[in-house]
């Protein structure tokens, strides 16, 4: 919450405009004023559950490392689709839930579709194939 008011204090020295004509620092200011509502929205809901004990497990993190680098690594050197699922296969075994390659699959035609919605109607500039 303190990173997002501090951002959102920084981005009033620019310009705001409006949503027609927007200023330079309409973005930051609608980022961290988004940011800073889940947090506060946290913040009053830690209130009112009971405490859960937060353990950490070495193994799944460098699973999901592992599979954001090779995504990276495979959209430079192939395409992102191949990125993609290699992402969403990979990042799988950091689950709890039984391993299933249907769900799989359909989770990387979910983000493939959502990567050619940005390119396509978007205009974004993505390596899709």
């Amino acid at each position: 919450m303190a990173i997002a008011l501090a951002f959102g204090l920084q981005s009033l020295r620019y310009s705001i405009g409006g949503f027609g004509r927007p200023g330079p620092g309409l973005f930051p200011l609608m980022v961290s004023s988004l940011l800073l509502l889940i947090g506060l929205i946290t913040v009053v809901r830690s209130r009112f559950v009971e405490r859960v004990h937060l353990t950490f497990n070495t193994k799944n993190i460098a699973v999901i490392l592992a599979s954001l680098c090779g995504f990276a690594v495979i959209s430079v050197h192939l395409n992102m689709i191949a990125g993609i699922v290699f992402m969403v296969f990979c990042a799988s075994f950091a689950g709890t839930a039984a391993y299933s390659v249907t769900r799989n699959l359909k989770v990387s035609a979910g983000l493939i579709a959502v990567g050619l919605a940005f390119q396509k109607l978007l205009g974004f500039n993505l390596p899709l194939y």
